[in-house]
């Protein structure tokens, strides 16, 4: 697929007649949540069926869009004292346009492959200067692909999903709903005195090794690992759900969910594909929303989430029916509860990690093994990005190269079927696609 970019740009908040620009000084505090998560970009990609709708429209949504969430128009720097903050200096989001001389449909519904990544601005630069990157890429046959790209830092995905769904409507002319609301001191502040009750030292944090490169982990074995890493984008009926939900909530009053579901037999599958020793343990680390948790509401704009930590051997995980798996991950993700974000609270500003050493345990890794790690998109609203021409025809994951990294989201089909997009080691992949759809 030979893309040719045609322009770049940086489109800035459009403000409303009478209401001028804020000053450049002002700024977002980073939160103790926001300098815990990934220090990376979150990639997705759209596509629009023809007729897609005009750049000018989308561009002067984006540019509405803005004006309202700040946070991605500006920049990641430090605010007047020094600390982490998101500066609100309308330096704008990164626009480019491209074209590919072929049709849509040779790539939808996409198989996840190295392509993709030419769907986005370079996202291999250093330091993008922008939190907010996109590319709209328009085909021969008349469809569009949107590649956008933001940094976590500045938002988690509930947060982001609420910008694209306000993108769109602003894009449609309409109101584009309640308003971010956003970090500011004091708002997560410690209890007095403060109640540390969970391990956070181990889970949100780890003591990283002498010389540790800090915020990537390789976790491989050496050059040329990630070449043997391919994405496998396994489709779930409704259907192989509901019979899957069935019987890992058989005799048990309230059925375990979707997702809980799901999740349990996919770790299954990884171990059993991967080949793990019996003794093995196998832990997965599970985002968990502490907005509700914490009592704050939706429209929360920046990063509020920690993670939950299912562990089990590979021989429990086996000889062990898929309820038990099912209810690993039920219970762990109970534990992490309004208390446990206060507890974290707590232990964030105490100061403990700072002295001894700690590092947020969120890092990137080319191999999990013999780890999983999910990021779940089934309750978020990406389907509702409309421009003016309707939903979009298909939403997924770029590229993203990591073993064992899980992404779920609803299947472009509409029908309540589910797409796992599943990187796997190459000479694992017949054996995850083997038991893959068995419910054995």
């Amino acid at each position: 697929m030979e893309v040719k970019v045609l322009s770049s740009k940086l489109v800035k908040p459009a403000y409303n007649a009478g209401a001028p620009p804020a000053a450049a000084t002002e700024y977002i505090p980073l939160s103790v949540f926001d300098k815990v998560t990934y220090r990376m970009q979150m990639a997705i990609i759209y596509a629009f069926p023809p007729p897609a709708p005009p750049t000018a429209a989308i561009e002067k949504g984006l540019a509405a869009a803005l004006a309202e969430y700040r946070a991605f128009a500006g920049q990641l720097g430090e605010a007047p004292d020094g600390t982490p903050a998101v500066v609100l200096n309308d330096r704008g989001a990164r626009l480019v346009e491209a074209s590919v001389d072929a049709d849509l449909v040779g790539m939808a519904p996409a198989k996840p492959t190295p392509e993709l990544l030419r769907l986005h601005p370079d996202l291999e630069a250093e330091e993008l200067e922008e939190v907010v990157v996109l590319q709209l890429t328009r085909f021969r046959c008349g469809s569009l692909a949107v590649g956008f790209t933001s940094n976590h830092v500045a938002a988690d995905g509930h947060a982001t999903s609420n910008f694209l769904v306000a993108w769109g409507r602003a894009t449609r002319g309409l109101p584009m709903g309640p308003p971010p609301v956003h970090h500011r001191e004091g708002l997560f502040r410690p209890r007095s005195p403060p109640r540390v009750e969970h391990d956070h030292r181990r889970r949100e944090y780890y003591l990283p090794s002498p010389g540790e490169k800090l915020g990537h982990g390789h976790g491989g074995d050496g050059d040329g690992v990630v070449e043997n890493i391919v994405i496998h984008k396994a489709h779930f009926t409704k259907d192989f759900i509901a019979g899957l939900r069935a019987k890992a909530s058989e005799g048990r009053g309230r059925p375990f969910s979707r997702f809980e579901t799901i999740l349990a037999h996919l770790w299954r599958t990884m171990t059993r594909a991967r080949g793990l020793n019996p003794d093995e343990t196998s832990t997965i680390r599970l985002s968990v929303d502490g907005r509700h948790r914490l009592g704050l509401p939706a429209e929360y704009f920046g990063n509020l989430v920690l993670w939950a930590f299912p562990t089990a051997t590979a021989s429990d995980l086996l000889s062990r029916p898929l309820r038990h798996a099912a209810q690993v991950i039920h219970d762990e993700v109970a534990r992490v509860d309004g208390d446990y974000f206060r507890s974290f609270v707590d232990f964030a500003g105490s100061g403990a990690a700072e002295r001894e050493g700690l590092a947020p345990s969120a890092v990137l890794k080319d191999v999990l093994c013999p780890d999983v790690e999910v990021d779940s998109w089934l309750t978020f609203p990406f389907y509702e990005l409309d421009f003016g021409t309707g939903s979009p025809s298909y939403f997924m994951p770029s590229y993203f190269q990591t073993e064992g990294m899980m992404f779920l989201v609803p299947s472009y089909i509409g029908d309540g079927s589910v797409d796992a997009f599943v990187p796997v080691f190459q000479h694992n992949l017949e054996a995850f696609k083997e038991c893959c759809y068995s419910m054995e």
